[in-house]
């Protein structure tokens, strides 16, 4: 059964105002789905790597002439030859808003050329894997990001009398991740469904699209990578487990974040000179991936497993992004950690104004809880900080001290 996507009412105003809207995530992320069911009417074609469907990569206008617009081009990162051609048919339609629709697995290539030829006619929606809110069903409704941004004061006490939850257990949700076809599978089938999926990224898309030669040795770089989630980038430290050199590992982190397996939040510093300079953490996109690289066989076996806080930090986070897809205009993000050792897991940055968020695997938050929090008060006082949130396993939304509450980690 189709589960509606909370990005759903963006996708439909960018289309409603460029004539060109991409929508890029990682392999079945769900792109596919959205782009039928939302566009049911287009004219619809899927390109190949290997074969050039309807010569659109030899003749690209032939091509267009024979698919007028409105079309959903998926996957056109196998056809670059046809953004030239997109361009023309924009300009002299007057740039006619949705004329083409969009997706692609890989942000370079392809995608690039699109942002660059495109400039001004083209928008660009990232799409993950399921949000809570979705999988509960709710995909239509405001986001909870949202209305934590908008008056975080009223959301917790409004959150506090309502029961808006997820209700799958938290272990199972981490364990299967987060893609929609694995989300329809019995336990059993789970780690064969990652199996498949590992195959088929680095023996397919890490060889034809990112020219990547030793797919063995990039699979274990991958394995590599999935138990360091959540934590700092050490580019040295990836190459010295392997035996590479830290610019293969550089590279290497390039292609996953290029294919939507990797995503990097930067240092925050309050000097941004220093932002750039200071060490990123990296997250897995999704930790079905990581526990089936961990070889986690089941739910159960995340008791007590010393990768359980960095995944459910890694679902965390990916959760608040997903949300934060939905809003319009620039959002920022980063984390911060001091000389001392105090940080803070996530900063979301929306108008000027900075929001703390902590991941806490607790049901009994305290302010022991909030050093980092505190410390990052401290050491900026004078920047713009809202209220802070604990992202834990309370049971309900409660106030911790007068600017930080604790939400529970399954709120939609």
């Amino acid at each position: 059964m189709y589960k509606e996507r909370i990005l759903t009412s963006r996708l439909l105003k960018l289309a409603e105002g460029f004539p060109v809207v991409v929508v890029s995530g990682a392999r079945q992320a769900g792109k596919t789905t959205l782009l039928r069911h939302v566009f049911p009417d287009f004219d619809y074609v899927v390109f190949d790597p290997s074969i050039d469907i309807e010569n659109a990569r030899r003749e690209p206008d032939l091509f267009l002439r024979n698919h007028p617009s409105p079309v959903v081009l998926d996957e056109i990162q196998y056809a670059p030859e046809l953004v030239s051609a997109i361009k023309r048919q924009v300009d002299a339609s007057g740039s006619r808003p949705g004329m083409y629709l969009m997706s692609g697995s890989q942000q370079w290539q392809v995608l690039r050329s699109l942002a660059e030829s495109l400039a001004g006619r083209a928008a660009f929606l990232d799409l993950r894997g399921f949000s809570l809110q979705e999988l509960s069903g709710a995909g239509t409704s405001t986001c909870w990001l949202t209305r934590w941004l908008e008056a975080p004061g009223a959301f917790v006490d409004q959150a506090a009398r309502t029961d808006l939850r997820f209700p799958g257990p938290l272990w199972d949700w981490l364990w299967r991740g987060f893609l929609p076809r694995v989300n329809d599978l019995e336990d059993e089938l789970v780690p064969e469904f990652w199996v498949g999926y590992h195959r088929t990224y680095v023996e397919r898309d890490a060889r034809l699209v990112a020219g990547v030669e030793d797919w063995q040795q990039f699979g274990m770089f991958l394995r590599l990578v999935a138990a360091l989630t959540a934590q700092e980038v050490n580019y040295s430290q990836l190459g010295r487990e392997i035996g590479m050199a830290p610019q293969t590992a550089r590279r290497w982190l390039k292609v996953l974040d290029g294919t939507f397996q990797w995503f990097e939040i930067p240092a925050y510093s309050g000097n941004l000179l220093k932002r750039v300079s200071s060490k990123p953490k990296g997250y897995l996109a999704d930790t079905g991936l990581v526990c089936h690289h961990a070889q986690i066989s089941s739910p159960k076996s995340l008791g007590g497993h010393p990768l359980l806080g960095p995944l459910f930090e890694t679902a965390m986070v990916n959760e608040i992004l997903k949300q934060a897809g939905t809003l319009s205009g620039r959002t920022g993000f980063h984390h911060w950690r001091s000389a001392g050792g105090a940080e803070v897991d996530l900063l979301v940055e929306r108008d000027g104004v900075l929001y703390p968020f902590e991941m806490k695997l607790t049901a009994n938050p305290s302010p022991r809880d909030i050093s980092g929090l505190t410390a990052f008060r401290q050491a900026h006082r004078d920047l713009q900080i809202g209220i802070a949130a604990i992202l834990c396993a309370v049971d309900r939304s409660r106030w911790i001290t007068e600017d930080t509450a604790a939400i529970p980690w399954n709120t939609i």
